[in-house]
């Protein structure tokens, strides 16, 4: 299927919805508008997990979806990061180890790919573990932003605590299976 064909597929146009919905979250982040960002987000959330049972589903499994969705997901975490931050509502060094994290990996994908070492990039299960506390610290903190009297002070902070220690711990997880598949493949090569 070529590039342009891969574009129209329904789970490719709902990531690229996804992708669309980021600046929109953002302004009325920036605006105070705390219910239509939790809707948006809300959105965004259900594009992500409809576009999976869709590409299952349809059979629109695509090699631009492979690599879309999680560009998605990454950009609209770290994005929601620094916003929430630039909002006062986040610590600084939490939303650098989230940014630097998701560069960090995105770059080196990125790298590993344009040289065609690697081609494939599954997830790792702390990797999924780091993306959920930073979803339900995001839906958190817009949902406290909402109704401010709800006591979720504390579960927020545990949460940022949580992923202060998991954003770097998954990084060098994923770093180390990265060097470890990257030095089979030259012995693979080599043999």
């Amino acid at each position: 299927m070529n590039i342009f064909a891969q574009f129209r597929t329904a789970p490719n146009l709902l990531t690229l919805l996804r992708l669309f919905l980021v600046p929109f979250l953002v302004i009325q982040i920036f605006d105070g508008n705390w219910s239509l960002a939790l809707v948006l987000f809300a959105a965004a959330g259900l594009s992500d997990g409809l576009d999976g049972l869709l590409a299952r589903k349809l059979k629109q499994r695509t090699t631009l979806g492979e690599y879309l969705d999680p560009i998605a997901d990454k950009l609209l975490l770290s994005t929601l990061f620094l916003v929430v931050t630039h909002e006062g509502l986040v610590p600084r060094y939490v939303t650098v180890l989230v940014f630097s994290r998701d560069l960090g990996i995105l770059l080196v994908c990125t790298l590993l790919y344009v040289t065609n070492t690697l081609r494939d990039f599954p997830p790792s299960l702390l990797g999924k573990v780091n993306t959920g506390v930073q979803i339900l610290t995001v839906i958190l903190i817009l949902v406290h932003q909402v109704w401010l009297w709800l006591p979720f002070q504390m579960p927020i902070s545990m949460l940022l605590r949580a992923i202060s220690i998991i954003a770097p711990m998954s990084a060098v997880q994923y770093a180390w299976a990265v060097a470890r598949r990257v030095q089979e493949k030259s012995a693979a090569s080599v043999a």
